[in-house]
């Protein structure tokens, strides 16, 4: 007998890349379920409707607050976000079903001028950057001292508009690789800033690359659906991404970044859709000031074979680096936040 038809309410937000997002994810999930019918439920978010205000100013949740509201209430059985948009800490009644495979997590610059510039190296000094990311910024301003920062707000195709306004002030832009690629803008980089390409050094954000599905809690039906579309590698990566900023405190206005990979052992899995067989997660992590002017780094590899194995990780990285010195920068960061009439830290704060 074939299994009965039913519905399921995917909730996610109205811009192009969300929409983006929950059709390739909706497209796995009808393969896997033929008898399912997922539905797709635009939601409008605070972070979508402002425009105007810096990121880190909007406080926490401003990508996911509303939708999860429709979560809780059954408005929606599911919503697909971004994985670096979500709280490290869920609201109660909601939980993270799962985590897809990962899409290229890299930072990546794009250019006004291509013909002219091809790396970031090749800027004169005072060249604008344009970024609504305190944690790039902070770490651009490391390495490109001699570069300016600007914050640039909206969709990717937007912010590309305002990049190539010859009359605008940007001469580049910084954007992930994963929204770049999934909307077909992959042309447009030009290089990408991961730490093993020359002139690169920046590591992501925790869960950038990768979608995750939040459920209600106890939720076992919508839950048992997501096994399909779950990777085991990436959510066991993303786990101890988030289980570092978790134990830092940190969020969008706290320049962390990150960088995880699967290394040693044996070779990936001949067949795509199996997880590889190496069990060694290397995360590499690193603290700055706002300024660039102070960081601290650190990196583990230790073996990891389940989410709680993943936790634990994060959590002995993220006492590294208090060990070596981050706790005092996080503290300037959380006073500046404290006493300034702003919510948070933003980009142009230096």
């Amino acid at each position: 007998m074939a299994p009965a038809q039913f519905t399921i309410k995917v909730g996610t937000r109205r811009s192009a890349l969300a929409l983006k997002q929950v059709e390739l994810v909706t497209a796995e999930l009808k393969q896997a379920h033929p008898h399912v019918d997922f539905t797709v439920h635009p939601i409008s978010v605070q972070g979508d409707r402002d425009k105007t205000t810096p990121l880190p100013d909007l406080g926490k949740g401003l990508w996911t607050s509303e939708l999860e509201a429709q979560l809780e209430s059954g408005g929606v059985d599911m919503v697909v976000h971004c994985l670096k948009d979500m709280p490290t800490t869920l609201p109660a009644g909601c939980a993270l079903g799962c985590i897809t495979r990962r899409e290229d997590p890299r930072d990546v610059v794009i250019f006004r001028r291509p013909d002219a510039h091809t790396r970031l190296a090749d800027l004169p000094a005072g060249a604008v950057v344009g970024t609504s990311s305190v944690r790039r910024a902070a770490q651009l301003r490391r390495a490109y001292p001699r570069l300016a920062f600007r914050d640039v707000r909206g969709n990717i195709d937007t912010r590309i508009r305002k990049l190539d306004d010859p009359d605008g002030p940007f001469d580049c832009i910084i954007l992930a690789a994963a929204g770049l690629l999934r909307m077909d803008f992959g042309t447009r980089i030009a290089q990408f800033l991961d730490s093993a390409t020359d002139g690169g050094g920046m590591l992501h954000a925790v869960g950038q690359g990768a979608l995750c599905l939040e459920v209600r809690d106890g939720d076992e039906r919508t839950l048992a659906l997501l096994k399909s579309i779950e990777h085991t590698p990436t959510m066991m990566a993303c786990y101890a991404e988030r289980s570092l900023m978790r134990t830092l405190e940190g969020g969008c206005s706290v320049p962390i970044g990150v960088e995880t990979a699967w290394v040693g052992g044996e070779d990936e899995a001949e067949e795509e859709d199996q997880p590889p067989k190496k069990t060694l997660l290397r995360i590499r992590a690193i603290v700055v000031s706002v300024d660039g002017k102070d960081a601290v780094e650190s990196e583990r590899t230790e073996e990891v074979a389940s989410l709680a194995q993943a936790d634990s990780l994060g959590k002995k990285i993220a006492q590294d680096l208090v060990e070596k010195g981050a706790q005092k920068i996080l503290d300037v960061i959380n006073q500046v936040r404290d006493t300034s009439s702003l919510a948070a830290v933003k980009v142009g704060d230096v």
